[in-house]
């Protein structure tokens, strides 16, 4: 994820079962959190161009 300008802390994986609604709720929860923690990824904005 590195290589490809992505942070490691902006990928999770959960193994969640479809019984588990509960579970479900916390983690998307807890990662939403953590990804607005970390704020924009700047490696993937664009530049506007300038107008001549």
């Amino acid at each position: 994820m590195d290589f490809m300008g992505i942070e490691r802390d902006r990928l999770h994986l959960s193994w969640i079962s479809s019984a588990e609604a509960t579970k479900f709720i916390d983690v998307v929860g807890e990662v939403t959190a953590a990804i607005k923690a970390l704020g924009p990824n700047t490696n993937f904005v664009k530049n506007k161009a300038k107008a001549a």
